[in-house]
């Protein structure tokens, strides 16, 4: 895996859950990044900004010359999978190190709510080509398909709402709201639905629980995993098999122009 360093100051929520970032996040649908490849002008390069564990730019590999990967969090820039066409490097999203005007397409997953956005704003007009696009992604509060959904979701959205609501970061409503509160200063192209959903067992529930920040700030504060008595309800309810979790999927693309 090539590595590149830049440090900066910020507020890294996910440094202790690393591990579980990259083994439990869900992947988002591998037909939105073959659209998006699809409505560039060009493949040189792709930007996937605040990458975590690289899962978006392991996908843009697929259609782009180059991808760079970067993540102002050290910790989740070394839990993120090696791949010859993607250079890592830990880099605030408003300091890319790019060259001007060298980007067909940059990417952000589950993270432009953590932004200062203008300072963002100003690096992607600095580094996308003419033509090139800026696409934005971001997965609200997920439900569960099973026998028992309805009891099966108020036990979750009571864990989510109330037993760890208070160690949320304020930025999360961005994600609840489907950013409709944060500026998208680009001309807005219309993108398909996209469908994001995994088939899960309990087991792999608990591990996507437990690479949520709140939930390890939970555990730091209180001493102990809030996940452990969850499951206890869960399990007479999900059984052994496997279930559909599904997500709802905001994607904002806009074109630089």
């Amino acid at each position: 895996m090539s590595i590149q360093q830049q440090t900066s100051d910020f507020k890294d929520y996910f440094a202790k859950v690393a591990d579980s970032y990259a083994a439990h996040r869900p992947h988002y649908p591998a037909a939105l990044f073959s659209w998006l490849a699809d409505m560039c002008r060009f493949r040189q390069q792709a930007w996937d900004c605040a990458t975590g564990n690289g899962q978006a730019a392991l996908a843009l590999a697929a259609y782009f010359e180059q991808v760079l990967a970067t993540d102002a969090s050290a910790s989740q820039i070394a839990a993120a999978t090696a791949h010859p066409s993607i250079l890592y490097r830990v880099a605030p999203a408003d300091a890319s190190g790019l060259k001007d005007a060298s980007v067909d397409l940059i990417t952000v997953a589950q993270a432009l709510h953590w932004f200062n956005l203008d300072a963002f704003y100003t690096e992607v007009r600095r580094v996308l080509k003419q033509g090139g696009l800026l696409a934005v992604l971001s997965y609200g509060v997920f439900q569960v398909e099973c026998c028992d959904s309805h009891k099966v979701q108020s036990l979750l959205d009571r864990f989510y709402n109330f037993t760890i609501n208070e160690f949320w970061p304020a930025e999360r409503r961005h994600v609840e709201n489907g950013y409709a509160e944060l500026a998208f200063p680009f001309p807005l192209l219309e993108v398909p639905d996209f469908t994001m959903e995994v088939s899960w067992g309990l087991d792999d529930l608990a591990g996507y629980l437990r690479s949520w920040s709140a939930v390890s700030r939970y555990q730091e504060y209180h001493g102990m995993d809030p996940v452990k008595p969850l499951l206890a309800e869960l399990s007479t309810m999900w059984g052994s098999g496997k279930r559909r979790v599904i997500w709802p999927l905001t994607v904002k693309v806009g074109r630089m122009e």
